[in-house]
């Protein structure tokens, strides 16, 4: 079996890394690949993820017999349809569905036919009706950008002074490019992540994850990618993940599946858990970033499997995903200047030592001269198995310390609470 993945972040090192895991023995390529993925699949540098037409060809050349899709962007351009029609086998939402994502005027207005619980909002179609709708907002609110915008189209505002510049920004920069403009109520709590496996009809929970979107420790600075990750989360076993199932992804299957956009593929439903208990953050319809590297490291069910279940309508019914009693946390490497800017070619040492400790995952890599340098943004994934919360954290950060490469950042408080958490009140016999 030969199987195509496509991206070429930290996430998709970790989705080559399970699918090697499989039963199947594939022999893997990735598109672009990136220069730690190369180690582990063979890389096609040259095109480009979003290229679909491209991915199309190269499938094709490579006689592959799936494709595995990582970004959010080739999945709204269609490059699952693209695949399909041209006799490819690909594991991923078409473009209808993944709408879920690319416009998040589109989530809120299912969200609502399918009873699924949000943050109230409102839809701002122009700048001067922002400004009036912003005039009358309490504070904290937040804005988002309508389509995708890699992690940088929402803002959460203290004032009515913030809001007004984020819709400036939202309204007159091109990067953003369409309306409208998401204007919601600021909920607070805790976040979860907790991501599922479709196949238009049924849906399979994987591991619940947390995340840290922000810079700094404490939640401070502005929004990233995510700069870590851990699984699993204190208080969600598999009672808790099934209602969260009941409550939210399977509704939005459902009402997805009336709409005639059978959704195959991921659905990560952002989550904050509130004294009147969940509510959607966001959808995004793929494996999640960095949550992907805490979760998948701890699957015992097979990847290539399940993917290829879930190509199938009905083809999820009866399974479920395995996990592993281990935690797993996730520290994200950041190049310096990120997110704000970002530095290039900076030549990174202690590789080697650091997967002594810890499985190390490629993002934002590249080879020059037989030496890795960073290629900007987030450049490295470090995630530590072990039987505890606090023995997996202490590994990550020991692994980090033998990592360097100019103004590298990284957060101290990755998987802290959990560490409290578990240290108060013991968990044991985890599944999820």
């Amino acid at each position: 079996m030969k199987i195509l993945v496509v991206g070429g972040g930290g996430r998709e090192h970790a989705i080559v890394r399970a699918l090697a895991r499989s039963v199947h023995a594939p022999e893997l390529l990735c598109a672009p690949g990136n220069a730690g993925i190369a180690a582990d699949a063979e890389c096609l540098a040259e095109v480009a993820a979003q290229d679909v037409g491209e991915i199309v060809a190269v499938a094709k050349e490579h006689g592959v017999d799936l494709v595995v899709v990582g970004p959010e962007a080739a999945l709204v351009a269609g490059v699952v349809d693209a695949l399909e029609d041209a006799g490819v086998p690909a594991f991923g939402p078409s473009a209808a569905a993944a709408e879920l994502e690319g416009s998040k005027a589109f989530a809120k207005e299912l969200m609502r036919e399918a009873g699924v619980p949000t943050a109230a909002h409102v839809l701002l179609h122009s700048h001067e009706e922002a400004l009036a709708e912003i005039a009358a907002a309490t504070y904290p609110a937040v804005l988002k950008a309508d389509g995708l915008a890699a992690g940088k189209g929402v803002i959460i505002c203290s004032s009515e002074a913030e809001a007004c510049d984020a819709a400036e920004i939202f309204f007159t920069e091109r990067r953003f490019g369409r309306t409208p403009v998401v204007l919601e109520e600021f909920l607070e709590g805790e976040e979860l992540s907790l991501l599922a496996l479709c196949d238009g009809e049924n849906v399979v929970a994987l591991a619940p994850a947390q995340d840290y979107k922000r810079i700094f420790d404490g939640d401070e600075g502005p929004n990233t990618g995510g700069m870590g990750s851990y699984s699993p989360v204190p208080g969600f076993g598999p009672a808790e993940v099934e209602e969260i199932v009941d409550a939210v992804h399977r509704p939005i299957v459902a009402a997805m599946a009336r709409r005639g956009r059978a959704f195959h593929g991921v659905l990560y439903a952002g989550l904050m858990i509130g004294p009147d208990g969940p509510k959607v953050l966001e959808f995004n319809t793929r494996f999640g970033d960095p949550e992907t590297q805490a979760v998948l490291p701890r699957l015992r069910s097979d990847l290539v499997d399940l993917c290829l279940a879930a190509r199938e309508p009905g083809g999820l019914a009866g399974a479920e995903a395995e996990f592993a009693a281990e935690w797993a946390v996730t520290l994200v490497l950041a190049s310096a200047g990120y997110p704000k800017s970002s530095s290039k070619g900076d030549v990174i040492r202690g590789l080697e030592a650091a997967a002594e400790l810890a499985e190390v995952t490629h993002a934002g890599t590249a080879a020059r001269d037989g030496e890795i340098v960073t290629a900007g943004g987030r450049v490295l994934n470090l995630t530590a198995l072990a039987a505890t919360p606090a023995q997996a954290r202490d590994r990550a950060y020991d692994a980090a310390g033998r990592i360097e490469f100019a103004g590298m950042q990284i957060r101290s408080d990755i998987a802290a609470r959990a560490v409290d958490r578990v240290a108060s009140q013991p968990v044991t016999g985890r599944k999820g």
